[in-house]
């Protein structure tokens, strides 16, 4: 069972999507796992065969359990004893929730429906028959693209319970208020540079392909990281381990409540239109249920934005493990001073938070003006 979080101590097996004797390969979905986060589709980090599921679907497993055993590729099969199969949850193991939507098991002459948590759900509400259906997910699985379109009369998805996922972020919160001392710092950058290139990149673009000004804002950050390593990383242990790549944490508002800080892998390595569209998968993905493990598991610092609900600033709170935030609110138009005429200028305000155990407010300004910087020469991110 992987640490989904800081605050995460067991998971809920919902389903596997894999059985023994199938082979898989490093980024297959192969289970479902329901956390306070919601329904998490738990990754493969190597090749090889499917030797033994080691815990049945419902049991609570704690983190650092296992869950399967896996046969690499050219390695004999085992013949000495292994783990017993989970199939109980541990007497001291938390609730979790928000609970799973309850399972629709139309059985198929394969066997169990393998399907997604968030196709699932939408099935049961449409009242679909999984039988009926053909997966092109891994391992045949149902997905959302799977689905047929849905009746004009269809009825509104009831809402979600979120009680549980607002707990497990005040938890986080507390902890980190409690645990970590924040420094806040604040700026405001003038991008003209910035909108007009954008406007120019867009110019050709179909609408569902063009840049957004939150691509340079998140790519302008992890070049910064990439630069100042000492807000990319973690503090465990007593002791500061920063991260080789940089893997931006994007805050996710999800419908009905509750957030989300997924990680876009490698940033700073991404071109603006590559990271575009793994922004809009992710935005996607996420407000439909479907979080992958790896995202949720080692985001390296945080942006947050609030800019398209009108806030010119936001001070936010450290996500333990992590030692850094950063804030983007609202481009606005302001008098600005360029070569002594004032003018009207289009500025952000840009914040950070970061943690007083590894870095200082010098560090922290000198961070955030290389921010400020990159922004000002979008042609170099």
């Amino acid at each position: 069972m992987p640490s989904l979080g800081a605050d995460m101590e067991a998971g809920a097996l919902v389903e596997w999507l894999v059985k023994p004797g199938q082979a898989v390969k490093r980024g297959d979905i192969v289970a479902v796992v329901e956390t306070q986060k919601g329904a998490i589709e738990i990754e493969i980090f190597e090749a090889g065969t499917v030797e033994r599921l080691l815990a049945e679907p419902g049991a609570t497993v704690p983190v650092g359990a296992p869950l399967a055993m896996i046969r690499t590729e050219g390695e004999p099969a085992q013949a000495q004893a292994i783990p017993p199969p989970v199939d109980r949850p541990p007497p001291a193991a938390p609730t979790l929730a928000p609970a799973a939507p309850p399972s629709v098991t139309h059985p198929s002459p394969a066997g169990r429906v393998r399907i997604s948590p968030a196709a699932r759900r939408l099935a049961a509400e449409r009242g679909l028959d999984l039988a009926a259906l053909t997966g092109t997910g891994p391992g045949g699985a149902i997905q959302l693209a799977d689905l047929p379109a849905a009746p004009p009369a269809a009825p509104a998805a009831a809402p979600f319970d979120f009680s549980q996922m607002r707990a497990a972020i005040a938890a986080a919160m507390s902890r980190s208020k409690h645990e970590i001392p924040h420094y806040y710092l604040s700026d405001t950058v003038e991008i003209t540079a910035a909108r007009d290139w954008l406007a120019a990149a867009n110019a050709e673009r179909p609408p569902e392909t063009r840049l957004l000004m939150g691509a340079l804002f998140v790519k302008a950050t992890a070049l910064a990281a990439r630069a100042y390593p000492e807000f990319n990383g973690f503090f465990e242990n007593g002791a500061f381990r920063p991260s080789a790549a940089v893997h931006v944490g994007m805050a996710i508002a999800l419908r009905g409540g509750g957030l989300a800080a997924p990680a876009i892998h490698d940033t700073a390595d991404l071109s603006l239109e590559t990271l575009m569209a793994q922004m809009r998968d992710l935005v996607g993905r996420v407000r439909a249920g479907r979080f992958r493990s790896s995202e949720i598991a080692d985001p390296t610092l945080t942006v947050s934005s609030l800019g398209d609900r009108g806030v010119e600033a936001l001070f936010g709170v450290i996500y333990p493990p992590q030692v850094a935030i950063v804030g983007f609110g609202k481009v606005v138009e302001r008098p600005w001073v360029v070569d002594g005429a004032i003018g009207p200028r289009p500025v952000v305000g840009l914040t950070l938070a970061a943690d007083h155990r590894v870095s200082d407010g010098h560090r922290g300004a000198l961070f955030l003006a290389e921010v400020g910087r990159r922004l000002q020469t979008p042609e170099s991110l």
